[in-house]
């Protein structure tokens, strides 16, 4: 090769070697702007991906002070952040109380977009839900009543204590009970959980320590006796996969607030040493004051109870009178198709239809279901099926030989149906209708497993909170059998009328 041709290789080698650097400078240049300048801008779309959007965020019934009920009013940290949050990212939600594994199967079944309801991050949930940055670092203690002995984990031998469950407490609880030799008594909720140490059908209760502190602050008769066991943090959840522009914006909102103080705010509002139940107005603790602050919400309660019952009640007569009918019809399948519906729904509780009706159905379609659509259908299917045997067996106390004599003298079954039989059947039928209401009125109450605000789902509400829960249901008791004794009356002064 030639000297000449030498040097104008080296000098194409040299102008890419130069030419590489150029690039790989020009490169690095690049990765660094975009590395300096995208959280302003990812945090901006972000905002942009929920602003203005309305999702619907479900929670727990009574888990104070995370999410309690205060003159009628869903108040708490979690209420508090969630608010926080929308706020800052410029969202609306709407809350359901439904209880915390109902508001875990809504986020499942679609039903609610996401929950909040002071929900461990463990690993196992992590296989189904999309949890949210951490907002709460809990702990779990152990709590017993003020005159107990019971002084450390060694004195649990032979012994129940109680737990919530689902709850960080039962988790504790469990992992420790073999080597301390005690018994585990789960509940759904943290009221009931002091009720049994109060009566004495459990010996210590485990929970998370706001939630003992907070019990303690509204006269539960309990001290803590031992340190606070390290336990696992609290985050919003989503369904695996699903919202996941509303989990980052919860991210993004729960960084925000924590950055300009009002998380500090909140929790101090409810964790602080002068903060007890996040209000602080004079209450009246007698057991008129209790009526008194209690009555809005035992209204609104029983306005939902009779409006369900009457709307679910004249369905499940309509189908009643149907499937009776059939049931004595002489065409086969139409028996055959009576006697299976009554066989299903009579076969079967009604919490099942409930939880299939507002988190199944939606589940299997995508088409979230309103919760009083679920309630009726829950009830009517339910009652229907009670109301066919109630017109079968009146149509066949009817004497036999009435369809007999009215068919010798030309007159069709139907015919004989309307004119002769059913008229009896109906006298006959009324009595045992009148008691089918009166057993809607208090199935009704089932429907607070899915966050239906009737009497009795008001009534947790309020002993959630303050938990004079013997006292609270005595006036809960006291609605049910005065809008029993009112809906009673008016069914007999109408049977008297038909009659």
């Amino acid at each position: 090769m030639s000297c000449q041709a030498q040097a104008q290789l080296g000098t194409a080698k040299r102008l890419r070697h130069r030419a590489r650097a150029l690039l790989a400078g020009a490169v690095a240049v690049i990765a660094a702007l975009v590395t300096a300048l995208p959280t302003p801008a990812l945090a901006s779309a972000t905002s942009d991906a929920v602003a203005g959007k309305h999702y619907i965020v479900a929670t727990d019934t009574t888990f104070a002070p995370f999410e309690y009920r205060d003159g009628g009013e869903l108040v708490g940290i979690d209420m508090d952040i969630l608010a926080a949050v929308a706020e800052e990212e410029g969202f609306t939600y709407e809350v359901q109380s439904l209880g915390f594994n109902a508001a875990l199967q809504a986020v499942t079944s679609g039903t609610a977009d996401m929950a909040i309801a002071g929900a461990s991050i463990t690993e196992e949930r992590k296989q189904m839900y999309d949890f949210s940055d951490p907002y709460f670092d809990s702990g779990v203690q152990m709590a017993v009543p003020k005159s107990s002995d019971i002084a450390s984990y060694e004195d649990l031998a032979g012994k129940t204590v109680t737990a919530k469950t689902g709850a960080e407490g039962e988790s504790f609880a469990k992992s420790i009970a073999d080597q301390y030799g005690f018994d585990v008594y789960s509940v759904d909720q943290a009221s009931t959980m002091y009720q049994l140490v109060a009566a004495g059908q459990a010996v210590a209760v485990f929970d998370d320590y706001p939630i003992i502190a907070y019990g303690i602050t509204q006269g539960q008769d309990l001290k803590i006796v031992t340190d606070k066991e390290q336990g696992s943090s609290y985050g919003a959840l989503v369904a695996k996969g699903k919202n996941q522009e509303l989990l980052a914006a919860f991210n993004e909102g729960l960084a925000k607030i924590q950055a300009n103080g009002k998380y500090d705010e909140i929790l101090e509002k409810y964790l602080g040493d002068t903060a007890s139940s996040g209000s602080t107005a004079e209450t009246d603790t007698s057991f008129l004051g209790l009526v008194k602050s209690s009555l809005p919400a035992f209204v609104e309660g029983l306005k939902n109870t009779v409006l369900i019952t009457l709307i679910s009640f004249a369905f499940a007569l309509a189908i009643g009178i149907i499937f009776g009918l059939f049931r004595v019809s002489p065409n086969a399948v139409l028996n055959w198709i009576a006697k299976f519906y009554v066989w299903l729904f009579r076969g079967t509780p009604i919490l099942v239809w409930a939880f299939f009706f507002y988190f199944g159905i939606p589940q299997l379609t995508g088409v979230p279901m309103n919760i009083w659509v679920a309630g009726v259908l829950t009830l009517c299917l339910n009652s229907g099926a009670y109301v066919t045997e109630i017109v079968r067996g009146a149509i066949e106390a009817v004497d036999p030989g009435q369809m007999e004599a009215s068919r010798s003298l030309g007159a069709s079954y139907g015919l004989t149906m309307r004119k002769v039989i059913l008229p009896q059947a109906v006298q006959i039928a009324i009595p045992s209708v009148i008691n089918q209401l009166i057993i809607m009125v208090k199935d009704s109450s089932l429907l607070l497993a899915i966050g239906f605000a009737e009497l009795l789902y008001q009534a947790q509400q309020i002993y959630a909170a303050n938990f004079r829960v013997t006292e609270t249901l005595m006036i809960a008791a006291a609605f049910y059998l005065i809008s029993i004794s009112i809906l009673t009356w008016l069914a007999n002064k109408a049977s008297r009328r038909l009659k």
